[in-house]
């Protein structure tokens, strides 16, 4: 049987609604048109007038006028018009098509003759048809939930919520939430039972611990297993526990990001998810087993700006020669579809109820973010960055983030972040080594802030956070001025650095003195070299050193 026979027409036409953009755009139409044209889809006349366009603008927008006459003059054709281009000589000279056929049906299809709300349909998970007036739009769900601005689009054009509601002619009301609608169903009931994420929140991933760079002086609390262990019942088999004590410099030190030696000096247990580095085209990212449900279920793919589905990984990667992710996807030279055969990893059933095959609202969104701090990777009480998938704890992020900063209407936006966005113009212009070492401390603190972060994240044992006279053996016999990260971030916070010269030097001590104390250990001793060589890197390109 035909998958679009489970499918109703009012199903059909919503999503090619959806989907006039991205077929207006395809490359060399003539074969598309040819097929509409054979079946009587649209009559001579309209296919020659496209025919004969020349240029790519006019040819495009002649393919989208073609697609909004069809939608308004023949609905009751649009699933033989889906049928006619999902035949498999259009599906193998376009990708769009093959991608477009994917998403609608690689999801869990309604059975036939079944009906249900529209925004619990797969294939509106990130977008919605909404109204205003007599005027038509689509909503993104991700921008909406990411501030509301510019989340609604008409035909080419972007508008805000309040933008959109003066377009529909409903400004006098000064109410989007009820000026806008979905099937009749003003956003503000969609908002109030949990289908849409409004802006008017700050996000929070609430977990069972919360580790801080500088925690108070009550004494430190012991963490027991049961403390990590994951509150979804699919995760416990994803989820390697690993306890090794380890000798030299990392030894009797504690683990935790700053949380301090627990009682009797135990090791915090740390967890390592199964992850798997994977490759699309020239796009790259790390696979998360425990959030993989399917092509199109469960945001599992990590890259540097956001968390994806296979499925969206793969049109990110622009790859058009193939259409399944299976195949595209690759991880170690191999597709993912071997990890498959071998169960390692594994698909969900259609009818599988959990959150990422059966999400609420509130589970997307949660699906945004990273699950565990970007800097100490325990989850716990975790805040979310509003331009990129870090989450922090507020007391392992710098600047620490206070309460008052999280007010319901404000985003929050991590260091990370505000650096990227701003480095064009705080670094106009390339400088040479001395002159960035004379800089002012307090004048470049987020520079500064930032390299300390990229340390703390890329030192996933935290060998270097804490202070090793305490508790490595000899080290202070051998080691006249021990420097360590938390104690580099204590003296930047109580301005202990008047340049960034001052700052720097306690920085390359921690690695100086790492490779001195470690001359017959190679293991450490590279740890510290390899260390020493991201800060110089990274220092290099923040503050746009000139090649010498």
């Amino acid at each position: 049987m035909d998958p679009l026979d489970f499918v109703t027409d009012d199903q059909l036409l919503r999503f090619f609604r959806c989907s006039r953009t991205e077929m207006s755009c395809m490359e060399q139409p003539h074969i598309f048109l040819y097929q509409l044209r054979d079946h009587n889809l649209i009559p001579e006349e309209v296919y020659k007038k496209l025919i004969r366009k020349k240029s790519k603008e006019q040819r495009e927008k002649g393919l989208y006028d073609m697609l909004n006459w069809l939608e308004e003059k023949r609905p009751d054709c649009i699933k033989l018009f889906w049928r006619c281009v999902f035949k498999d000589h259009l599906l193998q000279q376009y990708p769009t098509l093959r991608l477009l056929r994917n998403s609608l049906l690689d999801g869990s299809p309604l059975k036939k003759g079944e009906t249900a709300d529209i925004w619990t349909w797969p294939f509106y998970k990130t977008q919605l048809p909404v109204t205003c007036g007599d005027k038509k739009a689509t909503l993104y769900r991700d921008k909406l939930a990411r501030g509301g601005e510019d989340c609604i689009l008409v035909d080419d054009q972007w508008f805000t919520l309040a933008g959109f509601e003066e377009f529909g002619g409903k400004k006098s009301s000064k109410n989007w939430k009820t000026s806008i609608r979905c099937e009749g169903i003003t956003l503000a009931k969609l908002i109030q039972e949990g289908h849409l994420i409004s802006p008017s929140f700050k996000r929070r991933k609430v977990g069972k611990i919360k580790t801080e760079l500088f925690p108070s002086n009550k004494s430190a609390v012991s963490s027991t297993d049961s403390e990590y262990e994951s509150d979804q019942e699919e995760d416990d088999e994803e989820v390697e526990v690993e306890n090794e004590k380890e000798e030299g410099e990392r030894g009797e030190q504690s683990t935790s990001a700053g949380g301090g030696a627990s009682p009797g000096g135990s090791q915090v247990v740390g967890l390592r998810k199964i992850v798997f580095q994977v490759t699309c085209g020239v796009l790259s990212g790390m696979l998360h087993k425990d959030r993989f449900a399917s092509g199109t279920r469960g945001k599992s793919v990590r890259t540097e700006r956001s968390w994806m589905t296979p499925m969206e990984f793969l049109r990110g990667a622009s790859v058009m020669a193939e259409t399944s992710w299976k195949k595209d996807i690759l991880c170690d030279g191999n597709p993912l579809s071997v990890l498959i055969e071998n169960k390692v990893l594994i698909i969900h059933s259609v009818l599988c109820k959990c959150k990422l095959c059966n999400p609420t609202a509130e589970d997307l969104q949660e699906q945004v973010n990273d699950d565990d701090c970007f800097i100490c990777r325990i989850q716990g009480s975790l805040i979310c960055c509003d331009e990129c998938p870090r989450s922090f704890h507020q007391g392992c992020h710098l600047p620490n983030v206070d309460d008052a900063l999280l007010g319901n209407d404000r985003p929050w936006v991590c260091t990370f972040c505000i650096l990227r966005n701003t480095q064009s113009w705080r670094q106009p212009s390339k400088k040479s080594y001395q002159d960035v070492l004379n800089y002012r401390t307090s004048d470049r603190l987020l520079e500064c802030q930032y390299l300390l972060l990229c340390l703390y994240h890329t030192d996933e044992d935290q060998i270097f956070v804490k202070n090793p006279s305490i508790n490595v053996r000899n080290y202070s016999s051998m080691i006249k001025t021990p420097m360590w990260l938390d104690g580099v971030v204590e003296k930047l916070q109580n301005s202990q650095y008047q340049t960034v010269k001052a700052f720097v030097a306690d920085v390359l001590l921690i690695f100086t003195n790492c490779a001195a104390f470690n001359r017959d250990n190679s293991e450490f001793r590279e740890m510290g070299e390899r260390l020493a060589d991201l800060f110089e890197r990274e220092f290099r390109n923040t503050f746009s050193i000139q090649q010498q």
